[in-house]
């Protein structure tokens, strides 16, 4: 009699895990897509607000350039991602939007979208998705806070290089009372997305319109043409 309860009971308890299992799966599967359609909506418009309509002739949400993947861990990365490419009438860029994640967050990750111009000044800095306290790390977000205002402008040699840290640590850029790993992960993957242009910047800022690459490779390989 108490085999057969244990068992009983044994069986209750699995297909209780087995729908739980399943409601969690099912779940999952159904908001993945809203949550992702969420993420791209919310970085479409940090694009936007980053370099506004007007000071683009392309369009900069499909005009992009894909990142090698040997740069992935520099710009941490895992799956890699795109640089947005803002073009001037003649079709020369201007400036980029970097993706990037500032991996030392306080509560995580922190995911960035950096606008650098040309001349290698911050066009303008937007933090993405984050899961820093309330009240203390979340005011890198536009919305609680003003702070992330102050990049727009600046450059490695402006404040130096060795002045981009957070006031505590010596460096020119405020911290938040009562909380500094935030804005100090920030400040730090921004520098690391500047000393990337810097030493990237000619591939970066040569990438043809799109089209134009296609016809070089396309040209490349017409018979007769290898090698010339």
């Amino acid at each position: 009699m108490l085999k057969r309860s244990v068992i009983g009971n044994g069986l209750i308890l699995t297909l209780f895990a087995l729908i739980t299992a399943g409601t969690l799966a099912v779940t999952q599967i159904v908001t993945r897509e809203p949550i992702e359609r969420a993420v791209r909506q919310a970085a479409a418009k940090a694009l936007l607000e980053i370099i506004p309509l007007e000071r683009h002739s392309n369009d900069l949400l499909l005009d992009t350039y894909t990142i090698p993947k040997r740069y992935w861990e520099m710009l941490n990365l895992p799956n890699g991602g795109t640089i947005n490419l803002a073009r001037e009438e003649d079709g020369g860029v201007f400036a980029v939007i970097i993706p990037s994640v500032a991996p030392d967050g306080y509560s995580g990750p922190i995911a960035l979208l950096v606008g650098v111009n040309r001349d290698g000044t911050v066009a303008g800095v937007r933090v993405t998705s984050h899961s820093e306290t309330p009240g203390l790390g979340d005011k890198v977000d536009l919305k609680k806070s003003d702070w992330i205002l102050s990049f727009n402008g600046q450059s490695l040699q402006n404040p130096p290089r060795d002045q981009w840290k957070v006031q505590k640590d010596g460096g020119a850029f405020d911290q938040f009372t009562g909380a500094t790993i935030t804005p100090r992960a920030v400040v730090n993957q921004v520098r690391t997305v500047l000393d990337f242009v810097a030493e990237h910047r000619e591939e970066i800022f040569s990438v043809p319109p799109s089209g134009q690459a296609v016809e070089v490779e396309s040209q490349a390989t017409e018979p007769g043409t290898e090698g010339e």
